[in-house]
């Protein structure tokens, strides 16, 4: 049975703006956090270890916020994977507060690269079959 990867999150000063609701931005944080989560946790391939030859740079990004979060409440982030290709990732993510209302929604579109020698080049690479096995877990329709 496939599933989402979840993580909570409190809303912190630091997210926030003059208004007490989270600034932008921050979101844009939390998800890189919950990828980064998602990979080490899930799939065994933490960005400590992973960027020393390889990356996973975002390539597309769509994002709806629909709810305003504020400072103190505790979200609920969730991701899973809408499509799964040769070196690329669909992943759709979803916050919720505590009320169960839906604040931010969207999908990020994730590329597997090898670094180059020179350390500036990228280069789009396969997933390997191990990986590609852990991903389809969280495949969702």
């Amino acid at each position: 049975m496939n599933q989402c990867f979840t993580k909570q999150e409190k809303v912190r000063f630091k997210h926030v703006d003059y208004a007490g609701i989270v600034f932008y931005p921050r979101f844009l944080e939390m998800l890189n956090d919950l990828v980064e989560d998602w990979f080490e946790e899930a799939l065994d391939r933490p960005f400590s270890e992973m960027h020393e030859t390889n990356g996973i740079p975002t390539v597309d990004l769509k994002v709806q916020f629909k709810n305003a979060a504020r400072l103190g409440e505790l979200l609920t982030k969730k991701l899973w994977v809408k499509e799964l290709k040769n070196s690329s990732i669909v992943c759709g993510f979803e916050f919720i507060n505590q009320n169960e209302k839906t604040v931010l929604e969207g999908e990020v579109t994730l590329v597997n690269v090898k670094i180059q020698e020179d350390r500036y080049s990228i280069k789009a690479e396969a997933f390997n079959e191990e990986i590609k096995n852990k991903i389809s877990q969280y495949l969702l329709s």
